[in-house]
Order: C-alpha cells, then sequence, then structure tokens
C-alpha cells in the first residue's frame, strides 16, 4: 500500500482539497487531470474508502479524507524542507567546517573574517581550533580539519596553499630599555638580550632560531611562554625581550610599559597561507568558507 502513497500523489489531493477541482488541481501541479485522478482513485483503492466526494461542482473531502490531507501536509512540508537544506547543502550554503588556526591569525585575521562568514552563511557552523602551524599540515591531510592557516614554507605534498594575509613581526622591549628609541633594528643587534620565546615548535619561534642559525649566533632564551599575552606581560617585568607580531600585541602596546622597535630583517614580514587537500576536494560549504575567507 505505501508504494502508491508517493509525494506526487499526496500533492494532487492536497491540491485538490484546496482548489476543490481536481481539474484545477491538475492545471496548478502541470498533470494531465486524467493522470491526477486515476492516482486519487487508485488510491482510494487500496485505503479502502473515499478521499473525496465527488459531484458537478468539484469535489469535498471525506472524514477520511481531511486525517489524509493533514498528514500529508505535514510530509509535503517536511519533503520540501529536505529538498531545500540538500540544495543549500549541495551549493554551500550550509554544512560543517573545522578549521585549525595559528595564534597570529586567531588573533588578527580571523575574527573579522569569519564574522563575515557567519554574517553571510549563517547556516554554516564553523569550529576553530588554535594549534601550532607545524601541526596543523598533517592535520589537514589525515581529514581531522577541513582546512588550516599557517605560516609555513614548504608544505607537504597533497596540499594546496593560498596566501590568506600578512603581519609584521617586531622585538618587543621594555619602554624604559635602551633599545626602545630605535627606528628599527636587526635581531642580529639584539643577541646580547635575554629574549622572552614562544614554546619551542612555532613557527614564530623556528623562525627565530634559524635566523639566529644563519647569523651564526644562538639566542640566548631566558623564558618560554605559550602565548603572545604571557610574553608582553614578562617583557613589560623587564625580564627579557621577545619577538612577536606586531598586529597581534597591539593591544597590549596600549596598556603595558613596552615598545614595539620594526625588525629590518626580510624573514620579519610574515605570509599566512591557507591550506586544504589537494584530493578529496574540500566540501560545498568548506569552499564556500573558503572563497568568503580569501574574499576579505
Amino acid at each position: 500500500m505505501t508504494d502508491l502513497i508517493d509525494l506526487t500523489t499526496l500533492r494532487v489531493i492536497a491540491a485538490a482539497a484546496d482548489l476543490g477541482s481536481i481539474s484545477a488541481a491538475s492545471d496548478r501541479l502541470n498533470l494531465a487531470v486524467a493522470a491526477a485522478s486515476v492516482r486519487i482513485s487508485a488510491l482510494e483503492d487500496h485505503l479502502g474508502f473515499r478521499v473525496f466526494e465527488r459531484s458537478s461542482r468539484g469535489v469535498q473531502l471525506t472524514p477520511g479524507g481531511h486525517l489524509l490531507v493533514q498528514r500529508s501536509r505535514e510530509l509535503l512540508a517536511d519533503a520540501d524542507r529536505l529538498a531545500l537544506d540538500l540544495r543549500d547543502y549541495s551549493q554551500g550554503f550550509q554544512g560543517y567546517v573545522r578549521i585549525l588556526a595559528n595564534s597570529s591569525a586567531i588573533l588578527e585575521a580571523l575574527p573579522g573574517k569569519l564574522e563575515h562568514v557567519m554574517r553571510s552563511h549563517p547556516l554554516i557552523r564553523v569550529d576553530v581550533e588554535e594549534r601550532s602551524s607545524p601541526d596543523i599540515p598533517m592535520a589537514v591531510l589525515d581529514g581531522r580539519a577541513d582546512l588550516g592557516i599557517v605560516d609555513i614554507g614548504n608544505p607537504p605534498q597533497g596540499l594546496v596553499l593560498q596566501d590568506l594575509f600578512t603581519d609584521t613581526l617586531v622585538l618587543v622591549v621594555p619602554a624604559a630599555h635602551p633599545l626602545a628609541s630605535r627606528e628599527r633594528i636587526a635581531l642580529i643587534d639584539a643577541m646580547d638580550q635575554d629574549f622572552i620565546a614562544l614554546t619551542d615548535g612555532t613557527a614564530l619561534s623556528n623562525r627565530v632560531m634559524l635566523a639566529a642559525r644563519q647569523a651564526g649566533r644562538t639566542v640566548r632564551i631566558r623564558m618560554q611562554m605559550r602565548g603572545f599575552d604571557a610574553v608582553c606581560r614578562m617583557v613589560a617585568a623587564g625580564l627579557g625581550v621577545g619577538v612577536l607580531p606586531l598586529e597581534a600585541v597591539s593591544p597590549q602596546l596600549a596598556c603595558l610599559p613596552i615598545t614595539a622597535v620594526p625588525l629590518s630583517d626580510p624573514w620579519a614580514i610574515r605570509t599566512h597561507r591557507l591550506i586544504t587537500r589537494s584530493a578529496p576536494p574540500p566540501s560545498p560549504a568548506a569552499r564556500t568558507v573558503i572563497t568568503t575567507l580569501m574574499a576579505q
């Protein structure tokens, strides 16, 4: 019996109930009158009761017909919502996207960019987790994230990179420090200072250590902190200097007794990149998020 209760037949019955005419319902649904009538009659035969009382003036629902139409409207509404949801999913208007991002991206670029994503595509759920840049590529390759935002040079094979935003590294020093009056400084000229560094393994820490090694010097690390704010507070206490992105520490510069001295080294200008797998391609929702992020 259930194979006769298809959506088209239910739409015919609901339309005929609304219009009081099988002919009018057929016109609305672009069906032949005979085909619509056959559908209704076949269903009535299998249900064992009449859905409509027919007359020369049209059709009227029977008590059983009222029940059928009431439930039909619920089913048809659910079916229409499902069709819209599937269409939205296929076009990238809804879905779930997981992003892994480094600290700089979370502090500098993502808040404004994600606000635009959420406003433009409220049915897309975006989850963001902070990770260090070196840890992100393999997570994206393994499918544990849909996309990542990193500061790395050469990614593993199988990833696609797109430039997303840039930032500038500065030497953060106590406001009363002798170097605070410098307009610019090269890292090698600060090598005799104690450094408040980020923990090992971060992209920024790796960048600073590599620059020092290439200059034949060693960074004199006094402390290692997990976050930019902690580094700034230790610098403000006069415990050392640090290398941090200017855009991320601007709030601390306004409220702590510290100064940002621009670094003259070419590597102090960083480009953060958005990475995705080359195969399989990102989901429709992920493609929508990527397009929106790149447009900002």
